[in-house]
């Protein structure tokens, strides 16, 4: 990285420093999978006299912890410890919900947001056992209906990892995740040189500390601390450097957007997919998470197109700005990546045939060839999608509404592709084709074209 676009970063962290009026805040930068830039401003209670924070300092990340507990539940899943279409009764009888765990993943199973007691985030914890005896999670919404963000829900999901792990929810993530990615400074509490919670009056220049509890059976939704250095390895991870720790399509699905954040009279912007936030800012997507607890804010975003990914830290309850974008921004304008030369791919030879003009009824489709995919019209344009070859010669779809379908390819005697199948969709050489061989659902007329 060129030395003067390090010195834009680090101004541009000293400016939100001082002009949010933040006691410390802390960023790092991933590409290509590692850390290009780190940096931090301001001292760690907010006084000169107080170390200054760095890259290394820990804070709290709040709700960033449900998407180590996602990554987990997915892991339970591929394993084959259950389904994501479960009824959570399942595996908690205690819980008498009709929610599944997909729906506790993407907050739509109408769960209510926090709990019936004390407010847990600045409160000693409940244990599961309490939890469920004098504040048992309850519906506020219909499930499957609606997306609802819940707390609670993540409770349940904690508990869940727990269940199935025969360990700690912590100590599952721990083994499964911190230690095998090289996360040594993720905690479950605060070590002794962490950064202290501080709320920052809105109208003079003072502070107050927040208190720390445990939160125990809320823990799964936002007890983790990290810092920057260390959770830049995560961010690395939602860009897709798993290092085996989850299938490629395993993450894929996790990121996929279930269902939108919908705010009345705004502009559909957020999504949540499976314990992951989905954004979509001037037509680039993100995925990643926002965290805030008493004393912290915290976020972790991942430019989905190019794997370019932040983390933004700092110890205040209220404040932070558009940090983390503008960081992307900059490492976009001032780094700007030049993608992948063009290359020749000679099994496009084997399956040139399929290119060229496809009709459904007199609908125009145009078909190439690019990467290793089959693109039928043009993706996210109306039914345009791109299809992946399967072992047994047909093609399955990879978006949108031939998602997940299947097209054959079916061929004349001399072997010539005469008609694309996609379940009740023909496509066919020219308009309604009246050649013997093509099939066109409901005949065509005797007269032909007149």
């Amino acid at each position: 990285m060129l030395e003067a676009t390090r010195r834009r970063l680090d101004a541009r962290v000293a400016a939100e420093q001082r002009d949010r009026r933040l006691p410390s805040v802390t960023a790092a930068l991933v590409r290509g999978g590692r850390t290009v830039w780190s940096g931090a401003a301001g001292h760690v209670d907010g006084i000169d006299a107080s170390p200054e924070a760095t890259p290394r300092t820990a804070y709290r990340i709040g709700s960033i912890t449900k998407t180590f507990v996602a990554v987990q539940v997915l892991r339970l899943r591929d394993e084959g410890h259950l389904a994501l279409n479960d009824r959570i009764g399942r595996h908690l009888p205690e819980l008498d919900l009709d929610v599944t765990v997909a729906q506790l993943l993407s907050h739509t199973a109408g769960l209510q947001a926090e709990t019936d007691a004390s407010w847990w985030e600045r409160s000693p914890g409940l244990t599961w056992t309490d939890l469920l005896a004098t504040a048992a999670p309850r519906l506020v919404h219909v499930p499957g209906t609606r997306f609802h963000y819940s707390n609670t829900g993540f409770a349940v999901l904690g508990e869940l990892v727990a269940r199935l792990r025969g360990t700690s929810w912590h100590e599952s993530v721990v083994a499964d995740l911190l230690e095998p990615l090289g996360m040594t400074a993720t905690t479950l509490r605060p070590g002794p040189d962490a950064a202290p919670g501080l709320a920052v009056h809105p109208f003079a220049d003072v502070a107050h500390v927040e208190p720390e509890h445990d939160a125990e059976a809320l823990a799964p939704a936002g007890q983790l601390w990290s810092s920057a250095e260390d959770l830049a390895r995560w961010a690395a991870f939602a860009a897709g450097r798993t290092d085996d720790l989850l299938p490629s399509g395993t993450l894929e699905e996790m990121l996929r957007p279930v269902a939108v954040s919908d705010v009345p009279r705004q502009p559909w912007t957020g999504a949540h997919a499976l314990g992951w936030q989905v954004w979509n800012v001037g037509g680039r997507r993100f995925v990643g998470h926002g965290g805030s607890m008493p004393g912290f804010l915290a976020g972790l975003r991942v430019d989905a197109a190019t794997g370019d990914g932040v983390v933004v830290l700092a110890n205040a309850t209220s404040g932070l700005g558009p940090l983390a974008t503008d960081l992307l921004d900059l490492l976009r304008e001032l780094e700007p990546l030049a993608g992948p030369a063009w290359t020749r791919r000679p099994g496009h030879a084997d399956r040139l045939d399929l290119v060229g003009d496809w009709f459904w009824g007199t609908a125009r489709y145009s078909a190439r060839l690019e990467d290793e995919h089959l693109v039928l019209g043009e993706p996210g344009a109306g039914r345009g999608a791109r299809f992946r070859a399967d072992a047994d010669g047909t093609w399955i779809g990879l978006e949108g509404y031939h998602e997940g379908e299947r097209l054959a390819v079916r061929r004349d005697a001399d072997g010539r592709p005469v008609q694309l199948t996609l379940a009740s969709f023909v496509f066919t050489r020219t308009p309604y084709d009246p050649s013997p061989d093509v099939e066109v659902p409901g005949g065509l007329d005797e007269a032909g074209w007149s």
